[in-house]
């Protein structure tokens, strides 16, 4: 079984590719709102404000729209949705435009619009679930789902950049919106079926997420490492005397990662889907302590490739756990969950190495971002195997 298979699959290319336009939308909102709110204000200030409200309603409040989704469905919850979004988008890039429009209101439709983001990855993986009933299958759906909404970041901030170019950020602005609407609106009209609905509403007493204990912290302790990578290489970068090497540096943790995915989208893997994340997390972590004494910038690349190479691999394992872990109506929270403790500890992993860097060595603060996916992965590991029963309803691709 191949990529191919997955995307054979039938409405699957239509459904992805309606979930992977929407959700460029997110590779794009960032950089231009930080833009239009600095053109606007003339504050750095302000804008950090406009952007950290944003990213901190739409990261945390994202399980409790996942549950509106579970419980009510696409059309009903996630298109009325994504279509006010689309609206506050417009809304911030009209007042962008205006020559003296207020700090406060840049402030509150941002965060407005952090309230309303759709959930468009958690619904695409509930997706793949209903698609590929085969546990193989899946495993590659969420490998090369993982793989190609890194590359939609990572292509983003470019269109951003072409659009300042010709014309100015609110334009970037626009632009998120539209492809959020029309992403949605082609994902909710897209032949699947969606577990949610009325269905849903009446098993909610019985229904919920479970087992996701052990698991949001190893998700958290990848989002550290992330986070605090991109500080430490910008600092080590520095200190070696090669500051134009960071782009590249962290060009190749992207690659790693696309790498590790499609990779480990590609293996049959026999073994526990828990087990599995446990070693890649420590993997990660051994990585992550290795590149702290890279030498030059050449060492310093190849080592965060190898870093990156675990990333996206412990990200699809989380995703498929959760997915297995929740019932059916709350497949799209499950996700959530995972999403939300990833970005949680990318903003704590940069918000501490932030404070770290300066103080104590580049070498240690990369160790330090290492412990506590180190930590996870081992008190995973060892609750995985304490717990009776072998590989349960984590083993993937074993049959």
């Amino acid at each position: 079984m191949s990529y191919a298979a997955v995307l054979r699959t039938p409405h699957a290319l239509r459904t992805f590719g309606a979930a992977l336009l929407g959700r460029l939308s997110y590779g794009t909102v960032s950089l231009s709102l930080v833009l239009t709110a600095k053109d606007a204000s003339g504050s750095f200030a302000v804008a950090g404000t406009v952007v950290a409200l944003f990213g901190v309603t739409s990261v945390f409040l994202s399980p409790a729209r996942a549950a509106l989704i579970d419980r009510y469905g696409l059309r009903r919850a996630l298109a009325p949705m994504a279509g006010l979004y689309a609206v506050l988008l417009v809304l911030l890039a009209v007042a962008g435009r205006q020559p003296a429009c207020p700090d406060w209101l840049f402030v509150a439709l941002g965060g407005a619009a952090g309230v309303c983001t759709p959930p468009l990855g958690p619904v695409m993986r509930t997706l793949w679930g209903q698609l590929l009933p085969d546990r193989a299958l899946l495993q590659r759906a969420f490998s090369l789902d993982g793989v190609a909404e890194e590359l939609l970041y990572v292509c983003g901030p470019l269109i951003v950049g072409a659009l300042v170019t010709l014309w100015d950020a609110t334009v970037g602005i626009a632009l998120s919106a539209v492809l959020v609407a029309v992403g949605t609106l082609a994902l909710v009209t897209a032949p699947v079926p969606f577990p949610g609905g009325a269905g849903g509403r009446k098993r909610r007493a019985r229904g919920g997420v479970r087992g996701l204990g052990g698991l949001l912290p190893a998700a958290a302790g990848v989002g550290i490492c992330l986070g605090a990578l991109d500080l430490l290489v910008v600092a080590r970068t520095e200190e070696l005397g090669r500051p134009g090497t960071v782009a590249w540096v962290m060009a190749a943790l992207s690659a790693g990662s696309a790498v590790g995915g499609l990779a480990n989208g590609a293996v049959s893997w026999r073994g526990s889907a828990k087990a599995r994340l446990a070693l890649l997390g420590g993997a990660l972590g051994l990585a992550m302590v290795l590149t702290g004494f890279a030498a030059n910038a050449y060492v310093l690349a190849g080592l965060t490739a190898l870093a990156g190479l675990f990333v996206a691999p412990a990200l699809t394992t989380a995703y498929l756990i959760a997915d297995e872990a929740a019932r059916p109506e709350a497949r799209t929270q499950a996700g959530a969950w995972v999403n939300t403790a990833l970005n949680a500890g990318i903003s704590g992993g940069t918000a501490a190495v932030g404070v770290l860097v300066g103080r104590l060595p580049l070498a240690l603060c990369f160790a330090g971002a290492a412990v506590p996916v180190l930590c996870a992965a081992a008190v995973y590991g060892a609750a995985r195997t304490a717990r009776p029963g072998g590989a349960g309803r984590g083993a993937v691709g074993s049959g």
